[in-house]
């Protein structure tokens, strides 16, 4: 199984080649750049900074779009607006080398689910026509959700992938908040591929589901490493509120280097390739 451990934010533009260096240093080899709230890189020359340096350090790039998405809207104003946003992410993300944009899909506003997925899966057609006309390199990702009544569940993601050819996010924590646990062989049954792009955290929930990510325990990553199909190429993002500390932590419950990041400063050993 090849993992590599990232985080959600890639900090100010200006000192994104000195943040790289320090992921690489630490073991992070990945990092989903967070356009959550807003798409904020904007010019030219620092999409080609973010890009050269997640070259020069071998940084794994990937986006979440938006959260005010929904291909699902009764108002077809909001479906454009939804599918703008995703597309501009596209956009950004060919130029700065990004793999792929995660997002979430939709809710149902009252129509029935079947309805909803074919409104999705039909939207979701017309973006890759838009990124196959425009040659971008990039693949477009809806994410399994936390709550309830929101679209998304670890079905309905997979038949999209079979459905429209696109990729998927799977979000370990949002899983567990939706449906009371985490049903590995479930999960991998219905994501065959090879290729696994993932979130995790912490996560409290209740009867509707999802209600905020929290920080992730040691013993949250030691089941989820265990857990995982060995056959597999995984990138994992941490998305609780300290996404580096958190990335950190699951890097040396993983490689077992507890020891190494303590004494490290002292011994003066961080120019070791991790």
């Amino acid at each position: 199984m090849a993992i590599k451990f990232g985080t959600a934010g890639i900090g100010p533009v200006k000192d994104v080649e000195n943040t790289f260096e320090e992921y690489k240093v630490l073991g992070i080899k990945a990092a989903e750049i967070p356009f959550t709230y807003g798409i904020f890189i904007t010019k030219e020359s620092d999409m080609k900074k973010v890009r050269d340096a997640s070259e020069k350090f071998d940084i794994q790039l990937s986006i979440h779009a938006p959260y005010w998405i929904n291909l699902n809207s009764k108002d077809k104003v909001k479906v454009a607006q939804s599918k703008q946003r995703i597309l501009k992410c596209c956009e950004v993300g060919n130029k700065v080398g990004a793999y792929r944009v995660v997002f979430h899909a939709g809710f149902y506003a009252g129509k029935e689910e079947q309805e909803t997925y074919e409104n999705i899966k039909n939207q979701i057609i017309d973006m890759h026509e838009f990124i196959k006309n425009k040659n971008w390199k990039i693949k477009l990702a809806p994410e399994t959700m936390g709550k309830i009544n929101v679209f998304g569940s670890v079905e309905q993601i997979s038949q999209l992938v079979k459905d429209t050819d696109c990729e998927f996010c799977i979000d370990f924590a949002h899983i567990l908040a939706r449906e009371r646990k985490v049903d590995f062989n479930k999960i991998k049954k219905f994501f065959p591929q090879k290729k696994w792009h993932c979130h995790f955290s912490g996560i409290a929930y209740g009867d509707k589901g999802e209600k905020h990510h929290k920080k992730t325990e040691k013993q949250e990553w030691e089941k989820l490493l265990e857990n995982l199909p060995k056959d597999k190429e995984i990138i994992i993002i941490n998305e609780s509120p300290d996404p580096f500390g958190d990335t950190l932590l699951g890097v040396k419950v993983w490689k077992g280097t507890d020891w190494f990041y303590w004494y490290a400063p002292v011994l003066n050993l961080w120019s070791l390739d991790l």
